[in-house]
């Protein structure tokens, strides 16, 4: 009985999956308003009614969808760059914020919902919010924490560190979306990145 119920759990969490994965890349593709529940169960290989069986609606698949990759991105973005761990010196601030960028510019699961919001902030405020959140809010605020912290350590000079992290954000975030126009140039964008974070640290690094 006890592994029916498993294997029973498994199914459903296995269809679940499949849903949202399905709804990511049409959204993606068409954007939130321009994919239905009937064109997101086809591609999750299942009939319309049976998605109701698991979602309530577009509405709350999307909230699924939101909070599954928040919780893949916290996990994959902080281990790409070892968030928690405070910068040494502006090397180590280059290498780990590089890491970052590289994962965000190259993963399959992040360039997808980066898709989604981009297409969808024009039309729906959850999205709209999300958009700026996930491209503004978080990232301004995770490198203002970090300028601050070494500015009071002695690794970075002292300025405004909220000016700062949009100073050093604003450039990758464009470059990004470059990248997402034009994946062909993603060398040169590389290049691009690694020359801005450079020029950021030999500006504004202080030796210990």
């Amino acid at each position: 009985m006890a592994v029916e119920m498993k294997e029973e759990q498994s199914t459903i969490h296995s269809t679940k999956d499949r849903i949202l994965n399905a709804a990511l890349d049409l959204f993606a593709e068409k954007g939130y308003e321009g994919a239905s529940v009937d064109m997101i169960a086809a591609a999750a290989g299942i009939k319309g009614p049976s998605l109701y069986k698991h979602f309530k609606g577009k509405d709350q698949i999307l909230d699924a969808l939101i909070t599954k990759v928040d919780e893949y991105y916290a996990a994959n973005f902080n281990a790409a760059g070892n968030q928690g761990q405070l910068p040494e010196s502006m090397e180590q601030l280059t290498r780990m914020a590089f890491a970052k960028v590289n994962f965000t510019m190259h993963d399959e699961m992040i360039q997808k919902t980066r898709r989604l919001l981009t297409l969808g902030q024009f039309r729906n405020p959850r999205l709209s919010e999300l958009a700026t959140l996930h491209g503004i809010t978080a990232i301004q605020t995770m490198f203002q924490k970090m300028f601050a912290a070494m500015m009071k350590a002695g690794s970075m000079k002292n300025d405004d560190p909220a000016i700062l992290a949009m100073e050093f954000a604003a450039p990758v975030s464009l470059l990004i979306q470059m990248y997402d126009r034009d994946p062909s140039k993603d060398k040169e964008i590389q290049k691009l990145v690694k020359a801005h974070m450079k020029h950021f640290a030999d500006t504004y690094g202080k030796k210990v």
